[in-house]
């Protein structure tokens, strides 16, 4: 329907309904559009948020737990606190939904009905088209900043099974973590069943190729054309030298290559060396078994082999993929999230930069114009459409 719009407004834009009867001049009561056009949108959110997100009329939206698991479409019953502002709880989309509707059709009806004083009618030129265009462009670069914002760093309505982790959980080790607790949990006499009860969708999380981060931003193609369809979980790596317990040091965000390095019990790194030396893993006697997955309960001693998988533990849990369906090349390409964040904070920009280009456009008409007031009637010219800059038969000042 806005597009429509558009098209219409665009081929219809010098309509006699438009101009005044006496002067001919554009009388477009541009405060009033501003309420109509305030009055629909507040509507439309507001009638979102009471019948979609409140399941009056709707499904709801997408809601899951903090880790990810047990996503599915639920609506949402409204929180009444304050503008609905309680943080971290699924009501607050549909009761800020609400507010934000209301508060809306109430300001849109009182500028429909009210009008501002001529002092401040000229000082933020509401006669001028351009700078009604500068003020809606402000609108869209600020939702546009504030969406990238909360889809890069996760909210609540950024849904993990919908556009994957962000990169600050891969950092701060959020589901290797949340595993880790879960097979503890368990007992170490159990700790076989324990790897296998582990769910699919947090082994999944915890890979590096989820990362938003992981890859460059401009590669073109999803995320399986970098690695492949996952077909199945190897199971989780534990790296031991006699009764140490090792593990492998996590390729940080925005690496492509980074040093397999093993991490004993108390923080200390030992080299993977390739070369001879009693350090090298052909020295130094280091044992690979598999917890969970295909090849549960699986125990490798042999250096080739480990110095593989010990490359493939630094992506996190260790998967088999299907590289030929999906014309894998093996190189790393960020989620929707990060192609979400990209694509919008850019469009902010652009937005921004033109509202502030509009802006500066309308408040200093006077000057690039060469143009003032008709001296007859005191009315705002717009330059191009009634005069021209340096027209002797006018009567504008120049």
């Amino acid at each position: 329907m806005l597009i429509l719009a558009a098209f219409w407004h665009w081929a219809y834009w010098d309509l006699n309904v438009f101009a005044s009867s006496t002067t001919g001049l554009l009388v477009l009561d541009l405060h009033q559009i501003l309420g109509i056009h305030l009055l629909f949108s507040a509507t439309t959110c507001f009638g979102f948020g009471l019948l979609h997100l409140s399941g009056l009329k709707g499904p709801g939206i997408w809601t899951s737990d903090s880790f990810g698991v047990l996503g599915s479409i639920r609506f949402v019953k409204p929180i009444y606190s304050i503008l609905g502002l309680t943080p971290f709880c699924y009501g607050v989309i549909s009761s800020h939904h609400i507010a934000s509707g209301f508060f809306g059709i109430v300001v849109s009806l009182w500028h429909i009905s009210s009008r501002p004083r001529p002092t401040l009618y000229k000082l933020y030129q509401m006669g001028n088209v351009e700078e009604v265009l500068s003020t809606s462009i402000a609108s869209v670069f600020f939702t546009a900043g504030t969406t990238s914002a909360l889809m890069w760093y996760g909210c609540l309505s950024a849904a993990l099974e919908l556009f994957g982790p962000s990169r600050y959980q891969w950092d701060n080790g959020y589901f290797s973590l949340s595993i880790s607790a879960r097979v503890k949990s368990v007992g170490a006499i159990f700790i076989s069943q324990a790897w296998e009860q582990v769910p699919d969708k947090l082994c999944i999380y915890d890979y590096i190729g989820c990362n938003p981060s992981q890859g460059g931003l401009f590669r073109e193609g999803p995320q399986l054309k970098g690695d492949g369809l996952i077909l199945n979980w190897a199971g989780h790596a534990l790296f031991e030298i006699g009764t140490l317990s090792l593990a492998i040091r996590r390729m940080p965000a925005f690496f492509e290559t980074f040093p397999v390095i093993l991490i004993d019990q108390g923080g200390a790194d030992i080299s993977f060396r390739r070369a001879e030396s009693r350090y090298s893993m052909e020295e130094t006697n280091i044992i690979l078994s598999f917890m969970g997955g295909t090849i549960n309960a699986t125990e490798y001693s042999t250096p080739s082999l480990m110095k593989d998988y010990a490359r493939k533990a630094q992506f996190g849990q260790i998967f088999t993929f299907d590289k030929k369906t999906a014309n894998a090349d093996g190189v790393f390409r960020t989620s929707s999230r990060g192609w979400y964040s990209f694509s919008h904070i850019s469009l902010a920009f652009l937005f921004f930069f033109g509202h502030l280009w509009h802006a500066s456009r309308s408040y200093f008409q006077d000057l690039w114009t060469g143009l003032v007031t008709q001296a007859n009637t005191g009315a705002i010219v717009e330059y191009g459409r009634h005069e021209k800059l340096g027209d002797k038969t006018s009567n504008t000042t120049i």
